[in-house]
């Protein structure tokens, strides 16, 4: 659902910009407090940053798999429900912006001024949907492991219509071509109700996957599971938590398994999705709306259109670029939020007051 340049007009895309700044400084602030705690009831922060990095460059990876919704048309995974839910809310909004970032700049995927457009469609709307319908579900469903998968595949669900529907809103007010808002809304809707389908699958997937191994890594999985009570001396304590199974003691294995799955799914797998038009794609040129798309300002860049610029096989610059880009997000995402947990980390150390003399 990466919206090009020329599909909304200048005043509303900055408008769209603002709100995008806005909730990424707020995402920014927020993040400071899920990456930044240390102990065991604070969710391990030290454990969270890292995969957060991880977390952005899965979803570029799984987002270069289109995958196929209908006769002609394909969808891929949108990733704000999967971050909000393993990493947390706000730092789900800021893997998600920090990929449509690097998507724009270096592979011409999404317009540049269209930046703030898809922040607040594909970021912003998908994990506050996403993450509330999530925390609603998980306090009704009984209190285990299994509610979690339930409730991921749900929220990612519903997650990619509401996106839709939001971005239908932004065109109603900002479309710059004459198209009935009725018929774009029916037509977006429903082929993004199928491919919300196909997220709701890949969500769960991931979620369970890394559920079943630490659930402890999992920002939707805290507090799952009450403590368990001792009674000493008349009163009742919190024992102590149960030691992680010494086969997955470390996040390290976690977190390399991860990052070897984004680097075959975009540096191999990549090859064969789906070549169909996504969602928005077929929309916009069933209905009309693409009629003044501007070209891309990237469009010269060395990874454009998801290729290595003068490697000739296909497979080879697809599956080349894939990796590239997976490092990309690695690097820039793992930076970002170390960078917010040493501040989140340092802001919540208490200063010494000094002794008066």
């Amino acid at each position: 659902m990466h919206v090009p340049d020329g599909f909304i007009n200048a005043p509303v895309s900055v408008a769209a910009g603002a709100v995008a700044a806005g909730a990424v400084a707020v995402s920014l602030r927020g993040a400071r407090r899920e990456l930044g705690g240390t102990s065991h009831a604070e969710g391990g922060g030290e454990r969270t940053a890292p995969l957060a990095g991880l977390v952005a460059a899965f979803i570029f990876a799984v987002q270069m798999l289109n995958f196929p919704v209908a006769a002609g048309t394909s969808g891929h995974l949108l990733g704000g429900a999967l971050a909000a839910i393993l990493v947390g809310p706000y730092t789900g909004v800021l893997c998600v912006s920090v990929v449509l970032l690097m998507q724009g700049i270096l592979f011409a995927d999404g317009g540049l001024t269209a930046l703030g457009v898809n922040i607040t469609v594909m970021g912003v709307v998908t994990v506050v949907v996403a993450y509330g319908l999530f925390r609603g579900l998980v306090k009704v469903l009984p209190r285990k492991r299994r509610s979690v998968t339930v409730a991921s595949f749900a929220a990612a669900l519903i997650s990619v219509p509401a996106a839709a529907c939001v971005f239908t809103a932004i065109y109603a007010i900002g479309g710059t071509t004459d198209v009935p808002v009725s018929k774009v809304l029916t037509a977006m809707v429903g082929v993004h109700v199928l491919i919300g389908i196909g997220e709701a699958v890949i969500t769960m997937l991931t979620v369970g996957a890394v559920v079943a191994v630490r659930p402890d890594l999992v920002y939707g999985a805290r507090g799952l599971t009450a403590p368990l009570k001792l009674r000493v001396g008349g009163e009742l304590v919190d024992a102590e938590p149960a030691p992680v199974p010494v086969a997955a003691r470390s996040p390290r294995a976690v977190w390399a398994t991860g990052l070897v799955t984004a680097l075959v799914l975009a540096g191999f797998v990549s090859f064969y999705a789906s070549a169909s038009p996504d969602g928005l794609e077929k929309v916009a040129a069933d209905k009309g709306i693409d009629k003044n798309v501007e070209e891309h300002a990237a469009k010269d860049s060395p990874l454009a259109d998801y290729g290595v610029k003068d490697i000739s096989d296909a497979r080879i610059s697809g599956g080349l670029a894939g990796v590239i880009g997976v490092g990309v997000m690695v690097v820039a995402g793992t930076g970002i939020f170390w960078s917010l947990r040493r501040r989140g980390t340092t802001d919540a150390t208490p200063t010494r007051v000094p002794e008066s003399v």
